[in-house]
C-alpha cells in the first residue's frame, strides 16, 4: 500500500520545481512517516538545481524537514505517532566513525544522504505517474507534504515547539554552530573569524558568542549582513568589497593572525585567504562545499607552525543530542534564530529558491497547510 503526497519535483538541472502528486512507500521497520509542517531550503538544494551537486534527477530534494509523526516502522522506538520531530541526515550506525560518536563522518555518508537518490539497498522511496523518482535525499526528501525518514535522522522535540522556526536546525544551523562547539572549541581570549555571513556563517557567529572566544570577526561583502552579524555577536566586521581582508585581519590581531577561521562560502579564493590569515597553531574549518575537484594552494612550510585545515560536515554533531540543545538555547533567547528566517508557503518554493540565489533571504523556510 502506498501513501499519496504532493511533492516539489525537480526534473532536471536548471529547471524550476514543479508540484506533483507522488506515492511513498509504507515505512520499513526502521523508518518513520512524517507529515511535514515546515522545511528549510538550503544552498545544497540549490546546488543540485544548478548542477553543482550530482544528485540523480528527476527527484525530490529537501533536507531540513520538521513535522508530525504519522506512522512508524516495527522496530522504531524513539518516536511515536503524534510526536513533533526534526529531520536531519542519516548514517549507518555501525561503521567505526558512527560507533565513536561521529555519524556525520559515516563511511557511507555520501551515498546514504547526498548522491544516491535511494535507500542503501538500492530501493526507491518515491514514485510518480511516470515511474520511480529519486528521493531519500538526506534520508527524507522533505520538499513534500509527507516524508519517509530513517529513524537515525529523526529527533523528537517539544509538542509546542514552533517547527517553522526550528526546521533549519537539521542541516545549516547545526553545521555552523557545530563547527564552533564540536570542532574548533575556541578557548577564552582567542580570535575567531567567520568568512561568509549567510545563514550558516551567522549560526557560527551566534555559537561563537556563547563560547569562550572574546573576539569574533565577521567577513562578508554585504553591509546589511555585517550589521546583522554585529547584532548577533560579532565584535568586529570586515567588508571584503571595500577592504583588503588580510590587512584588516592583521590590524585587528596586531599582526599575530587569527586563532580560528571558518569558511562558510565554499569559495576557494575566500578559503585561501582564511587559511593564510591563521596564526601559528591556528585552525581553519572549511564548512562550505565548492564544486567537486576544487583545490586551494597552500605552502606546506606555512603549515609547519602547527596550522591546520580541517573539513567539517554537519557540525560533527549527533542530531539527537545536538538539536535538542539548540532548541533549548533558542527557547531561552540565547540563540536568536528568528533573525535569519523568512517563511514562504510551500507553493512558493521557486520564489524561495530565487531568494537564496540572489541573497535576498538568509534562510527560507517553506510552510505547509498542515502546519
Amino acid at each position: 500500500m502506498s501513501i499519496t503526497a504532493t511533492a516539489a519535483v525537480l526534473s532536471g538541472v536548471g529547471e524550476d520545481f514543479e508540484l506533483r502528486e507522488v506515492s511513498l512507500d509504507e515505512p520499513r521497520p526502521d523508518e518513520v512517516l512524517v507529515r511535514m509542517v515546515a522545511t528549510g531550503l538550503c544552498g545544497t538544494d540549490v546546488g543540485v538545481q544548478e548542477g553543482h551537486i550530482p544528485f540523480p534527477l528527476p527527484g525530490v530534494l529537501g533536507h531540513e524537514g520538521a513535522g508530525v509523526v504519522e506512522r512508524v516502522g516495527a522496530t522504531v522506538d524513539s518516536v511515536q505517532p503524534g510526536d513533533q520531530v526534526l529531520l536531519s541526515f542519516t548514517s549507518c550506525g555501525s561503521c567505526r566513525n558512527c560507533r565513536t560518536g561521529h555519524p556525520a563522518y559515516c563511511e557511507t555518508f555520501l551515498s546514504r544522504n547526498l548522491l544516491g537518490g535511494q535507500r542503501a539497498d538500492g530501493s526507491t522511496t518515491l514514485s510518480g505517474p511516470s515511474g520511480e523518482l529519486h528521493g531519500h535525499f538526506f534520508a527524507q526528501s522533505s520538499f513534500a507534504t509527507c516524508a519517509l525518514a530513517d529513524e537515525r535522522g529523526v529527533t523528537k522535540v517539544d509538542p509546542h515547539a514552533d517547527l517553522s522556526l526550528l526546521a533549519p536546525l537539521g542541516c545549516g544551523v547545526q553545521t555552523g554552530a557545530g563547527a564552533v562547539w564540536n570542532s574548533l572549541k575556541p578557548e577564552p581570549g582567542s580570535v575567531l573569524a567567520v568568512f561568509g555571513a549567510g545563514a550558516v556563517g551567522l549560526s557560527a557567529i551566534m555559537a561563537a558568542a556563547l563560547s569562550g572566544t572574546t573576539n569574533i570577526v565577521a567577513v562578508d561583502l554585504v553591509a546589511d549582513r555585517l550589521e546583522l552579524a554585529h547584532e548577533l555577536g560579532a565584535t568586529a566586521t570586515v567588508n571584503s568589497r571595500e577592504t583588503d581582508v588580510a590587512a584588516a585581519l592583521a590590524e585587528i590581531t596586531g599582526g599575530r593572525g587569527i586563532d580560528y577561521a571558518i569558511d562558510s562560502t565554499g569559495n576557494t579564493g575566500v578559503l585561501h585567504t582564511a587559511v593564510h590569515a591563521l596564526a601559528p597553531l591556528g585552525v581553519c574549518a572549511a564548512i562550505g562545499a565548492p564544486p567537486a575537484g576544487s583545490t586551494v594552494e597552500v605552502d606546506v612550510n606555512f603549515l609547519l607552525n602547527g596550522r591546520r585545515v580541517i573539513g567539517v560536515t554537519e557540525g560533527d554533531s549527533t542530531p539527537q543530542i545536538f538539536l535538542p540543545a539548540l532548541v533549548d538555547l533558542i527557547g531561552q533567547g540565547r540563540f536568536p534564530l528568528q533573525k535569519l528566517v523568512r517563511t514562504y508557503e510551500f507553493t512558493a518554493i521557486n520564489e524561495a529558491a530565487a531568494a537564496v540565489k540572489d541573497g535576498s533571504t538568509l534562510k527560507p523556510v517553506l510552510t505547509f497547510e498542515s502546519g
